[in-house]
């Protein structure tokens, strides 16, 4: 075991570290961060729609439903303003944090990361009119700014605030007189670097559109987007993604953190599309989203620590470390697992570097088999991550009560991985403590 964590600690500590200074990476992450409340806006929209149905179609309360038309109405306009133009909000919060990483004016770079979007997506769209399709010319297909525009958003966001910030920091600059006001001075520092920036993104696109015949961000979406989502749901890269996340968060460095540009990129929009899938009433094509991670394998946090939580109550004689489980018990509930992980510790602990690691791995095999075979829906509702175990996962696959006994069962196995390793630590505790004439076994 000290020889596996010393060879950890020599090639993957040193990996992960660099993965976490990344400028591009940390403003990514910060960037779905930033619009979360317009994840979870569009998601309660769609949990009250199909609560709604269902009320309607299972339980055949139609006045109920009656009476709930104009929140359901109310619920459709939220998700036109949120989870429909989620690409657009994705661009413009890439754009500030790039910036304000890169110590530029923050608000230009976002407009900047905008505008490159939005010149980088197709401005037509298709009507079908009595089985006849006609094409609309200089007009946004809004399908273009959901999550069918997110690969686009990130790439030309960051072209465009690229180039802006070089400009900016080369002092291709318009300086005018110290005494106009700040807002006004920081406006027309901005400006010549930001018509640069955007004219160049405008130059690409239209020489990639001159030498294919088509948009750039049309082909992104078909070329790349599409197909490394499918990757996502192969099972290697899942589990993949979760060892590299456990194996991170061992050596202390937020694994959910460092791969969140990853997660958010691949799993975050199969997720959105599973959600926009439900919302139109269509079965939601993924099986696995980035949800899934949250509700079947991290329950408690990163590691399913929540159950090492139960198992030291349960189990364990050590009363410091019963201490440290009461009190890391509230924040294990809604996902919070730095008491627990920091405060035992977990960290840097051989004695937990096994289940640490082999639990959540354990447990996304079983879901994922279990979702394969159609026992359970597939996560189609963005809940945050902060909401309790068995709530979470219920919510989470639309009320679907399987999903509960499904994270039963995954807390029950995960208990059954961690719980001989807590008598280990014990037993170990025992072993290593000295013997002196002031205690009472000599």
């Amino acid at each position: 075991m000290n020889r596996l964590v010393s060879w950890l600690e020599d090639y993957i500590l040193p990996f992960a570290n660099r993965l976490a200074q990344v400028r591009w990476l940390v403003a990514l992450r910060d960037a779905f961060i930033s619009i979360m409340p317009i994840t979870f806006a569009g998601s309660i929209a769609v949990l009250i729609k199909s609560l709604v149905e269902a009320s309607k179609t299972h339980l055949d309360w139609k006045i109920f439903a009656f009476i709930m038309q104009p929140v359901v109405a109310i619920s459709n306009v939220v998700w036109r303003g949120t989870f429909s133009l989620f690409a657009l909000f994705l661009a413009f919060s890439l754009g500030y944090h790039l910036a304000k990483s890169l110590e530029t004016n923050r608000l230009a770079g976002a407009i900047v990361s905008l505008a490159s979007f939005t010149m980088s997506v197709a401005n037509f769209t298709k009507l079908r009119v009595n089985g006849k399709n006609f094409f609309v010319h200089n007009a946004f297909d809004i399908s273009q700014f959901s999550t069918t525009g997110i690969f686009t958003a990130i790439l030309f966001g960051t072209i465009g605030v690229a180039i802006y910030v070089a400009c900016y920091k080369a002092r291709i600059i318009i300086h005018l007189s110290t005494s106009l006001p700040h807002v006004e001075q920081s406006a027309f520092d901005s400006l010549a670097p930001g018509i640069i920036a955007i004219f160049s993104v405008g130059a690409i696109n239209y020489i990639f559109q001159l030498a294919t015949g088509t948009y750039f961000g049309n082909w992104l979406l078909h070329s790349i987007q599409v197909p490394l989502v499918k990757m996502g749901q192969g099972f290697g890269m899942i589990l993949l993604v979760t060892l590299l996340v456990q194996v991170f968060w061992f050596f202390g460095i937020n694994g959910l953190g460092v791969l969140s540009p990853i997660l958010d990129s691949i799993w975050l929009t199969a997720q959105n599309v599973n959600v926009t899938a439900a919302r139109d009433g269509r079965i939601p094509p993924f099986l696995w989203v980035r949800g899934s991670f949250d509700v079947f394998a991290w329950f408690g946090g990163a590691g399913g620590t929540l159950m090492l939580i139960v198992a030291i109550l349960l189990f364990s004689k050590r009363s410091d470390y019963r201490t440290i489980a009461k009190v890391a018990l509230a924040p294990g509930i809604f996902n919070i697992n730095e008491p627990i992980v920091l405060g035992l510790p977990v960290v840097l602990n051989p004695v937990y570097f096994i289940p640490f690691v082999t639990a959540p791995l354990v447990n996304v095999v079983f879901s994922y088999l279990v979702s394969m075979m159609g026992l359970v829906n597939p996560v189609q509702v963005a809940v945050p991550s902060i909401m309790p175990p068995i709530i979470g996962p219920f919510l989470a696959c639309n009320y679907d009560w399987r999903a509960i006994v499904l994270s039963l069962i995954d807390m029950l196995i995960s208990l059954a991985i961690w719980t001989p390793f807590v008598f280990a630590a014990d037993k170990i505790a025992d072993a290593n403590n000295s013997r002196s004439f002031f205690t009472t076994q000599y």
